[in-house]
């Protein structure tokens, strides 16, 4: 594989090299337009693909004060993803998990007044992977998922691009833009008045009738549970269909990483519908 490549939309990226790569992964740096500025992205590439075409891709957000890295190295995901695979329980599947460009203690995956850190996932990440991963394609389908801060963002650009991802799924997640404030020392810079752009709820009730199929889960010691019913309440009594799910454990990566299996057979499930030619259904849970 080459290690550098030339774009005519991301310039000159950068890709690990293969013969010190370990454990199916491989880290990106590209120049992203969205960031005005370059990007990291560590991706998981499963063994054994390497002819394989259109294999989906799930795109992992992590929260505050975290980086590209932090969903391998803190919950393991490459291992999970890798004991799933063998265990037969999930398809090859690449993982992609970009950071959040890195503003401050977390950009939101906002746009913000100097830099769009939503334009980063929904149109950079993916289409830079798309350029340097062989086995990705247009034709691949595209799941989100994240915690916390990520969790917000995967329910919110979710919900606002239904026609880029297949399904979605969030751990601990946000409700609103207030949470994220109660954990950080600086106030994130959006573009000028976004209005109800910040919202996820905003989202999934405008695009109600094109929503993907969504989960979210909290753990029952979690500071944010009581938001997270709260959103389920919600969706409810909008009459969107979800998986709303609670376990045991906190606000921490013990119980992301515990969790993060349920998302990733949320994905398999839903995959394995649009495969069969079936409209994917949400068992609701609550």
């Amino acid at each position: 594989m080459t290690t550098g490549l030339r774009s005519p939309r991301f310039g000159k990226i950068e890709l690990s090299d293969p013969r010190f790569e370990h454990d199916h992964l491989r880290f990106l740096t590209f120049n992203s337009p969205a960031l005005k500025g370059r990007g990291d992205v560590t991706l998981y590439v499963p063994a054994n693909t390497e002819t394989a075409t259109d294999l989906p891709v799930v795109v992992l957000l992590h929260g505050v004060y975290c980086s590209h890295w932090a969903w391998a190295y803190k919950a393991g995901a490459h291992h999970i993803a890798d004991d799933l695979l063998q265990s037969g329980k999930l398809p090859p599947m690449i993982m992609v998990m970009p950071s959040d460009g890195l503003w401050a203690e977390g950009s939101g995956y906002l746009r913000h007044a100097t830099a769009d850190y939503e334009g980063w996932i929904v149109e950079d990440v993916l289409g830079c992977v798309r350029e340097c991963v062989a086995q990705v394609s247009q034709r691949s389908h595209v799941f989100i998922g994240g915690l916390s801060m990520g969790g917000y963002a995967a329910l919110r650009l979710g919900a606002k691009h239904p026609h880029i991802f297949s399904a979605v799924s969030a751990h601990s997640a946000f409700a609103t833009l207030e949470m994220q404030r109660s954990l950080v020392t600086r106030s994130l810079p959006f573009q000028a008045d976004d209005g109800d752009d910040g919202s996820a709820l905003f989202w999934m009730l405008q695009k109600r009738a094109q929503l993907p199929p969504l989960r979210f889960d909290c753990g029952t010691e979690d500071k944010f549970l009581a938001h997270n019913r709260g959103l389920s309440h919600e969706l409810h009594a909008a009459g969107i269909l979800h998986r709303y799910e609670e376990y045991p454990g906190g606000h921490d990566w013990s119980y992301w990483s515990d969790r993060l299996p349920a998302t990733l057979g949320f994905f398999a499930e839903i995959l394995a519908s649009h495969e069969h030619g079936e409209r994917p259904q949400v068992s609701q849970r609550s």
